[in-house]
């Protein structure tokens, strides 16, 4: 449990950076809060920020399902995937939204993996 535990922890700290990130290029592109548009880099990395939140909900309880169906270890590798798609996604939608695809499926393939498996886990041991 400590490899989820430790996954899930750098995957918050990822959000965390992303979020510093933002505040960052609040001050570099003059985008004074509670704005958030203004300028089209820093809105790139705001919606980086937004779109890495709003995958974590179903990723936290994705590992969970998964390790719980499959183990820590295949369901923490399966997190590295998605903690790598994320950085990915990041540099490339900063430099080229319609560039993101790939940092895309290996955030959401992941995340599709583990729920889906941990679902398919849960019934076969009920079964």
């Amino acid at each position: 449990m400590e490899l989820i535990v430790i996954v899930i922890g750098v995957a918050l700290l990822q959000y965390i950076y992303f979020s510093i990130l933002v505040g960052k290029a609040r001050g570099t592109y003059g985008v004074n809060a509670p704005a958030c548009t203004g300028n089209e880099i820093f809105e790139r990395y705001y919606r980086v920020q937004q779109n890495t939140m709003e995958l974590l909900v179903p990723f936290i309880p994705g590992m969970i399902m998964f390790t719980r169906a499959y183990g820590a270890d295949i369901a923490a590798g399966i997190g590295v995937v998605y903690i790598i798609g994320r950085f990915i996604y990041l540099k490339s939608y900063v430099a080229d939204p319609g560039k993101r695809a790939m940092g895309f499926v290996l955030s959401m393939l992941p995340i599709l993996v583990l729920i889906i498996g941990g679902l398919i886990g849960a019934v076969m041991k009920i079964m």
